[in-house]
């Protein structure tokens, strides 16, 4: 049984910096959103803005309980 992992991605993010994390998992750009969700009619991204300037854990499974950062759900699915 071959399943796909969805291992989280390290991100530097920089304080007071705007991102969007990508909700749709359709993006080139993981764990951004690059728009592709738009063609998918999926939800579009959820932006955010970082507190601190800080390396993160961002999550690609995108089922999360703490968006957009990697709480481990990736591991039971």
């Amino acid at each position: 049984m071959n399943k796909k992992i969805y291992a989280p991605i390290k991100i530097t993010l920089e304080k007071d910096k705007r991102y969007a994390w990508c909700t749709c998992s359709h993006s080139e750009k993981q764990p951004f959103c690059d728009g592709t969700h738009r063609a998918h009619e999926k939800p579009g991204s959820l932006g955010f803005v970082a507190e601190t300037n800080n390396e993160v854990w961002l999550c690609t499974c995108k089922h999360t309980g703490n968006p957009p950062y990697c709480d481990g759900t990736h591991k039971t699915l």
